[in-house]
Protein backbone atom coordinates (compact mmCIF):
# COMPACT_ATOMS: atom_id res chain seq x y z
CA UNK A 1 0.00 0.00 0.00
CA UNK A 2 0.82 3.65 -0.38
CA UNK A 3 3.30 2.68 -3.07
CA UNK A 4 1.76 5.16 -5.60
CA UNK A 5 2.43 7.84 -3.49
CA UNK A 6 6.13 6.93 -2.58
CA UNK A 7 7.17 6.97 -6.46
CA UNK A 8 5.27 9.51 -7.43
CA UNK A 9 6.95 11.75 -4.82
CA UNK A 10 10.41 9.39 -6.45
CA UNK A 11 9.79 11.01 -9.47
CA UNK A 12 9.02 14.32 -8.50
CA UNK A 13 12.68 14.58 -6.93
CA UNK A 14 14.78 13.07 -10.14
CA UNK A 15 13.52 16.20 -11.83
CA UNK A 16 16.15 18.22 -9.96
CA UNK A 17 19.26 15.87 -10.81
CA UNK A 18 22.47 18.02 -12.37
CA UNK A 19 21.97 18.75 -16.47
CA UNK A 20 25.81 17.94 -17.05
CA UNK A 21 25.05 14.37 -17.59
CA UNK A 22 24.15 14.75 -21.24
CA UNK A 23 27.30 16.48 -22.58
CA UNK A 24 29.83 13.12 -22.31
CA UNK A 25 26.52 11.38 -24.95
CA UNK A 26 27.09 14.87 -26.96
CA UNK A 27 30.81 14.19 -26.91
CA UNK A 28 30.33 10.38 -28.28
CA UNK A 29 28.02 11.34 -30.99
CA UNK A 30 30.56 14.10 -32.53
CA UNK A 31 33.41 11.28 -33.02
CA UNK A 32 31.19 8.61 -34.37
CA UNK A 33 30.35 10.21 -37.19
CA UNK A 34 33.51 11.54 -38.44
CA UNK A 35 35.57 7.79 -38.02
CA UNK A 36 33.69 6.13 -41.34
CA UNK A 37 34.83 9.17 -43.17
CA UNK A 38 38.26 7.70 -42.53
CA UNK A 39 37.44 4.50 -44.14
CA UNK A 40 35.53 6.18 -47.46
CA UNK A 41 38.52 8.54 -47.89
CA UNK A 42 41.28 5.98 -49.85
CA UNK A 43 38.93 4.86 -52.62
CA UNK A 44 40.61 3.69 -55.58
CA UNK A 45 39.22 4.94 -58.28
CA UNK A 46 40.84 8.33 -57.38
CA UNK A 47 44.31 6.99 -57.62
CA UNK A 48 45.16 8.81 -61.00
CA UNK A 49 44.62 11.78 -58.87
CA UNK A 50 46.94 10.51 -56.17
CA UNK A 51 49.64 9.96 -58.38
CA UNK A 52 49.72 13.60 -59.48
CA UNK A 53 50.65 14.56 -56.07
CA UNK A 54 52.03 11.64 -54.16
CA UNK A 55 53.09 14.50 -51.11
CA UNK A 56 49.10 14.37 -50.12
CA UNK A 57 48.81 10.88 -49.56
CA UNK A 58 50.28 11.51 -46.08
CA UNK A 59 47.49 13.44 -45.63
CA UNK A 60 45.40 10.78 -44.06
CA UNK A 61 47.55 9.54 -40.83
CA UNK A 62 47.28 13.27 -39.08
CA UNK A 63 43.40 12.52 -39.00
CA UNK A 64 43.52 10.71 -35.87
CA UNK A 65 44.80 13.44 -34.10
CA UNK A 66 41.68 15.71 -33.57
CA UNK A 67 40.37 12.57 -31.87
CA UNK A 68 42.73 12.56 -29.36
CA UNK A 69 41.92 15.95 -28.53
CA UNK A 70 38.86 15.64 -28.13
CA UNK A 71 38.96 12.05 -26.11
CA UNK A 72 40.22 14.09 -22.52
CA UNK A 73 36.48 15.80 -22.10
CA UNK A 74 34.38 12.95 -21.55
CA UNK A 75 36.11 11.11 -18.15
CA UNK A 76 35.81 14.29 -16.45
CA UNK A 77 32.04 14.35 -15.93
CA UNK A 78 31.62 10.45 -15.67
CA UNK A 79 33.35 11.09 -12.60
CA UNK A 80 30.51 13.08 -11.46
CA UNK A 81 27.44 11.13 -12.20
CA UNK A 82 28.75 8.86 -9.17
CA UNK A 83 27.19 10.49 -6.39
CA UNK A 84 25.44 8.37 -3.38
CA UNK A 85 22.15 8.39 -3.31
CA UNK A 86 19.65 9.08 -0.57
CA UNK A 87 18.41 6.37 1.51
CA UNK A 88 14.80 7.74 1.79
CA UNK A 89 11.99 9.53 0.60
CA UNK A 90 12.06 12.71 2.60
CA UNK A 91 15.65 13.11 2.35
CA UNK A 92 15.33 13.23 -1.78
CA UNK A 93 12.64 15.68 -1.57
CA UNK A 94 15.79 17.94 0.52
CA UNK A 95 17.43 17.87 -2.33
CA UNK A 96 14.83 18.70 -4.63
CA UNK A 97 14.06 22.04 -2.30
CA UNK A 98 17.11 22.96 -2.95
CA UNK A 99 17.78 22.92 -6.12
CA UNK A 100 14.59 24.80 -7.14
CA UNK A 101 12.30 27.57 -6.53
CA UNK A 102 10.13 26.82 -3.47
CA UNK A 103 6.62 27.62 -4.85
CA UNK A 104 7.44 25.60 -7.77
CA UNK A 105 8.52 22.59 -5.90
CA UNK A 106 4.90 23.02 -3.76
CA UNK A 107 2.82 23.23 -6.58
CA UNK A 108 4.84 19.72 -8.16
CA UNK A 109 4.50 17.92 -4.65
CA UNK A 110 0.45 19.05 -4.58
CA UNK A 111 0.35 17.24 -7.94
CA UNK A 112 1.82 14.22 -6.84
CA UNK A 113 -0.51 14.31 -3.43
CA UNK A 114 -3.58 14.64 -5.57
CA UNK A 115 -2.54 12.04 -8.00
CA UNK A 116 -1.99 9.92 -5.00
CA UNK A 117 -5.57 10.21 -3.75
CA UNK A 118 -5.26 12.72 -1.43
CA UNK A 119 -7.94 14.92 -0.90
CA UNK A 120 -7.30 19.01 -2.42
CA UNK A 121 -7.85 20.50 0.90
CA UNK A 122 -5.50 17.98 2.96
CA UNK A 123 -3.05 18.19 -0.41
CA UNK A 124 -3.13 22.40 0.34
CA UNK A 125 -3.13 22.26 3.88
CA UNK A 126 -0.01 19.70 3.85
CA UNK A 127 1.77 22.51 1.50
CA UNK A 128 0.71 25.27 3.32
CA UNK A 129 2.95 24.04 6.15
CA UNK A 130 6.05 23.07 4.54
CA UNK A 131 5.85 26.70 3.07
CA UNK A 132 5.81 28.34 6.21
CA UNK A 133 9.30 26.83 6.65
CA UNK A 134 10.49 28.41 3.72
CA UNK A 135 12.03 24.94 2.71
CA UNK A 136 13.84 24.21 5.44
CA UNK A 137 13.52 20.71 7.89
CA UNK A 138 11.64 19.21 4.79
CA UNK A 139 11.50 15.66 6.12
CA UNK A 140 10.65 17.01 9.85
CA UNK A 141 7.91 19.57 8.79
CA UNK A 142 6.01 16.37 5.72
CA UNK A 143 6.26 13.99 8.02
CA UNK A 144 4.66 16.13 11.38
CA UNK A 145 2.42 17.51 8.42
CA UNK A 146 0.70 13.87 7.29
CA UNK A 147 1.11 12.54 10.96
CA UNK A 148 -1.15 15.52 12.59
CA UNK A 149 -3.89 15.00 9.78
CA UNK A 150 -4.23 11.08 11.08
CA UNK A 151 -3.84 11.62 14.42
CA UNK A 152 -7.60 11.61 14.93
CA UNK A 153 -8.17 10.13 19.07
CA UNK A 154 -9.07 6.43 18.47
CA UNK A 155 -10.57 3.86 20.71
CA UNK A 156 -10.93 0.40 21.21
CA UNK A 157 -14.19 -1.00 20.37
CA UNK A 158 -13.84 -4.02 22.41
CA UNK A 159 -12.78 -2.07 25.69
CA UNK A 160 -15.65 0.29 24.39
CA UNK A 161 -18.25 -2.53 23.97
CA UNK A 162 -16.66 -4.17 27.85
CA UNK A 163 -17.59 -0.41 29.54
CA UNK A 164 -20.70 -0.02 28.05
CA UNK A 165 -24.39 -1.38 29.36
CA UNK A 166 -25.52 -4.27 27.71
CA UNK A 167 -25.90 -5.21 24.90
CA UNK A 168 -23.57 -3.00 22.79
CA UNK A 169 -24.98 -2.01 20.14
CA UNK A 170 -22.69 -1.47 16.58
CA UNK A 171 -24.31 -0.51 13.16
CA UNK A 172 -22.33 -1.11 9.88
CA UNK A 173 -23.05 1.52 7.09
CA UNK A 174 -21.22 2.25 3.73
CA UNK A 175 -21.84 2.47 0.06
CA UNK A 176 -22.63 -1.09 -1.93
CA UNK A 177 -20.21 -3.25 -2.52
CA UNK A 178 -17.66 -1.65 0.42
CA UNK A 179 -17.53 -4.94 2.38
CA UNK A 180 -19.85 -4.27 5.25
CA UNK A 181 -21.01 -7.91 5.86
CA UNK A 182 -17.72 -9.48 5.85
CA UNK A 183 -15.94 -6.57 7.86
CA UNK A 184 -19.24 -7.24 10.64
CA UNK A 185 -18.10 -10.77 10.95
CA UNK A 186 -14.49 -9.67 11.58
CA UNK A 187 -15.38 -7.18 14.12
CA UNK A 188 -17.68 -9.80 15.69
CA UNK A 189 -14.34 -12.50 15.22
CA UNK A 190 -12.13 -9.68 17.18
CA UNK A 191 -15.37 -9.18 19.96
CA UNK A 192 -15.15 -13.40 20.44
CA UNK A 193 -12.22 -13.46 21.03
CA UNK A 194 -11.90 -10.76 24.24
CA UNK A 195 -14.57 -13.08 25.74
CA UNK A 196 -17.80 -11.17 24.30
CA UNK A 197 -20.42 -13.08 22.57
CA UNK A 198 -22.42 -11.45 19.47
CA UNK A 199 -25.86 -11.83 17.46
CA UNK A 200 -26.44 -10.68 13.90
CA UNK A 201 -29.38 -8.56 13.19
CA UNK A 202 -29.97 -8.82 9.13
CA UNK A 203 -30.71 -5.67 8.22
CA UNK A 204 -29.93 -5.52 4.93
CA UNK A 205 -33.21 -6.38 3.73
CA UNK A 206 -33.09 -4.77 0.11
CA UNK A 207 -30.07 -6.78 -1.78
CA UNK A 208 -30.93 -10.31 -2.71
CA UNK A 209 -28.96 -12.74 -1.29
CA UNK A 210 -28.03 -10.60 1.47
CA UNK A 211 -29.39 -12.91 4.61
CA UNK A 212 -28.18 -15.84 2.80
CA UNK A 213 -24.42 -14.36 2.74
CA UNK A 214 -25.19 -13.04 6.70
CA UNK A 215 -26.32 -16.50 7.98
CA UNK A 216 -23.00 -18.13 6.39
CA UNK A 217 -20.84 -16.07 8.31
CA UNK A 218 -22.98 -16.74 11.51
CA UNK A 219 -22.58 -20.36 11.06
CA UNK A 220 -19.01 -20.13 10.73
CA UNK A 221 -18.93 -18.27 13.60
CA UNK A 222 -21.30 -19.42 15.88
CA UNK A 223 -23.98 -16.86 15.84
CA UNK A 224 -27.88 -16.13 16.25
CA UNK A 225 -28.84 -14.40 13.04
CA UNK A 226 -32.08 -12.46 13.79
CA UNK A 227 -34.14 -11.67 10.40
CA UNK A 228 -37.12 -11.35 8.31
CA UNK A 229 -38.44 -11.66 4.75
CA UNK A 230 -36.36 -9.27 1.97
CA UNK A 231 -38.69 -5.83 1.95
CA UNK A 232 -39.45 -6.37 5.70
CA UNK A 233 -38.52 -2.89 8.12
CA UNK A 234 -34.97 -3.17 8.54
CA UNK A 235 -35.40 -1.07 11.32
CA UNK A 236 -37.94 -3.57 13.05
CA UNK A 237 -35.27 -5.89 12.09
CA UNK A 238 -32.70 -4.58 14.37
CA UNK A 239 -34.86 -3.73 17.20
CA UNK A 240 -36.19 -7.40 17.11
CA UNK A 241 -32.28 -8.12 17.89
CA UNK A 242 -31.38 -5.42 20.18
CA UNK A 243 -34.28 -7.50 22.05
CA UNK A 244 -33.02 -11.00 21.63
CA UNK A 245 -29.77 -9.80 23.09
CA UNK A 246 -31.12 -8.25 26.36
CA UNK A 247 -33.42 -11.38 26.88
CA UNK A 248 -30.53 -13.71 26.01
CA UNK A 249 -27.66 -11.65 28.11
CA UNK A 250 -25.84 -11.44 25.01
CA UNK A 251 -22.97 -9.07 24.68
CA UNK A 252 -23.03 -6.90 21.60
CA UNK A 253 -25.75 -6.36 18.83
CA UNK A 254 -23.93 -6.52 15.21
CA UNK A 255 -26.63 -4.52 12.62
CA UNK A 256 -25.69 -4.96 8.83
CA UNK A 257 -27.96 -2.78 6.75
CA UNK A 258 -28.03 -2.60 2.74
CA UNK A 259 -25.15 -0.82 1.07
CA UNK A 260 -26.38 2.91 -0.86
CA UNK A 261 -25.23 5.74 -2.10
CA UNK A 262 -25.37 8.97 -0.55
CA UNK A 263 -27.48 10.87 -3.14
CA UNK A 264 -30.07 8.02 -2.44
CA UNK A 265 -32.45 9.37 -0.59
CA UNK A 266 -34.84 6.56 0.22
CA UNK A 267 -32.20 4.74 1.55
CA UNK A 268 -30.68 7.35 3.83
CA UNK A 269 -34.39 8.05 5.14
CA UNK A 270 -34.13 4.10 5.69
CA UNK A 271 -31.15 4.56 7.46
CA UNK A 272 -31.96 7.65 9.69
CA UNK A 273 -34.99 5.28 10.80
CA UNK A 274 -32.75 2.62 12.10
CA UNK A 275 -30.40 4.70 13.45
CA UNK A 276 -33.37 6.57 15.65
CA UNK A 277 -34.87 3.83 16.39
CA UNK A 278 -32.01 1.57 17.68
CA UNK A 279 -29.60 4.26 18.79
CA UNK A 280 -26.38 2.25 18.11
CA UNK A 281 -23.46 2.95 20.38
CA UNK A 282 -21.10 2.87 17.64
CA UNK A 283 -21.73 3.73 13.63
CA UNK A 284 -19.16 2.03 11.77
CA UNK A 285 -18.66 3.92 8.29
CA UNK A 286 -17.31 1.08 6.30
CA UNK A 287 -15.74 1.94 2.77
CA UNK A 288 -13.37 0.77 0.55
CA UNK A 289 -9.75 2.41 0.45
CA UNK A 290 -9.99 2.00 -3.64
CA UNK A 291 -12.67 4.65 -3.83
CA UNK A 292 -9.88 7.57 -3.77
CA UNK A 293 -11.05 11.18 -3.76
CA UNK A 294 -14.80 10.32 -3.38
CA UNK A 295 -13.69 8.48 -0.17
CA UNK A 296 -13.89 11.33 2.25
CA UNK A 297 -16.90 13.43 0.18
CA UNK A 298 -18.87 10.46 0.75
CA UNK A 299 -18.24 9.58 4.35
CA UNK A 300 -18.80 13.45 5.10
CA UNK A 301 -22.18 12.75 3.39
CA UNK A 302 -22.89 9.57 5.88
CA UNK A 303 -21.60 11.48 8.91
CA UNK A 304 -24.29 14.36 8.33
CA UNK A 305 -27.11 11.88 7.85
CA UNK A 306 -26.78 9.70 11.07
CA UNK A 307 -23.31 10.42 11.91
CA UNK A 308 -20.08 8.14 12.21
CA UNK A 309 -18.10 7.50 15.12
CA UNK A 310 -15.22 5.34 13.30
CA UNK A 311 -13.92 4.24 9.83
CA UNK A 312 -13.00 0.93 8.70
CA UNK A 313 -11.15 0.69 5.05
CA UNK A 314 -11.60 -2.36 3.10
CA UNK A 315 -9.30 -3.68 0.56
CA UNK A 316 -6.31 -1.89 1.68
CA UNK A 317 -4.44 -4.65 0.91
CA UNK A 318 -4.61 -3.66 -2.93
CA UNK A 319 -4.49 -0.44 -2.62
CA UNK A 320 -1.37 1.24 -3.82
CA UNK A 321 -1.68 5.13 -3.39
CA UNK A 322 -3.05 5.37 -0.04
CA UNK A 323 -4.23 8.88 -0.29
CA UNK A 324 -7.74 8.71 0.92
CA UNK A 325 -6.78 6.95 4.27
CA UNK A 326 -4.79 10.28 4.40
CA UNK A 327 -7.59 12.49 3.95
CA UNK A 328 -11.03 10.80 5.71
CA UNK A 329 -9.76 10.98 9.21
CA UNK A 330 -9.16 14.60 8.44
CA UNK A 331 -12.06 15.61 6.82
CA UNK A 332 -14.52 13.77 8.64
CA UNK A 333 -13.03 14.45 11.85
CA UNK A 334 -13.51 10.60 12.88
CA UNK A 335 -10.88 8.04 13.52
CA UNK A 336 -10.23 5.36 11.32
CA UNK A 337 -9.96 1.91 13.35
CA UNK A 338 -9.28 -0.71 11.10
CA UNK A 339 -7.67 -1.60 7.73
CA UNK A 340 -8.95 -4.44 6.30
CA UNK A 341 -6.09 -6.47 4.41
CA UNK A 342 -8.01 -9.58 3.05
CA UNK A 343 -10.74 -11.89 3.21
CA UNK A 344 -10.25 -14.13 6.09
CA UNK A 345 -11.57 -12.85 10.21
CA UNK A 346 -8.37 -12.52 11.38
CA UNK A 347 -7.17 -9.84 8.42
CA UNK A 348 -8.13 -6.70 9.83
CA UNK A 349 -5.28 -4.31 10.75
CA UNK A 350 -5.70 -1.64 14.02
CA UNK A 351 -5.13 1.60 12.47
CA UNK A 352 -1.45 3.05 13.13
CA UNK A 353 -0.56 6.58 12.23
CA UNK A 354 3.54 5.48 12.61
CA UNK A 355 3.02 2.52 10.29
CA UNK A 356 1.11 5.02 7.70
CA UNK A 357 4.33 7.34 7.35
CA UNK A 358 6.47 4.26 8.04
CA UNK A 359 4.81 3.04 4.44
CA UNK A 360 5.57 6.31 2.68
CA UNK A 361 8.14 7.77 3.79
CA UNK A 362 10.89 4.63 4.74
Amino acid sequence: MFDFLKKKIKELTRKDEPENQPTPTKTKEIIEPKEPAKLEEPIKPEEPIIRKQPKELSKPHPLPEPTQKEKPSPPKPKKKTTQPKPKSITQQLTSVFKGKDLEETLWELELALLEADVAKPVAEEICEKVRKTGGRNIETTLKNAIKDILSVQTYSITERAKQSKKPFKIMFLGPNGAGKTLTLAKIATLLQKNGLSCIFAAGDTFRAASIEQLEEHANKLGVRVVKQAYGADPAAVAFDAVKSAEANDIDCVLIDTAGRQDNNQNLMEELKKINRVVQPDLRIYVDEALSGNVLPERALKFKEAVGVDGVILTKMDTDVKGGGAISIAHMIKTPILFFGVGQDYDNLEPFNADVVLANIFD
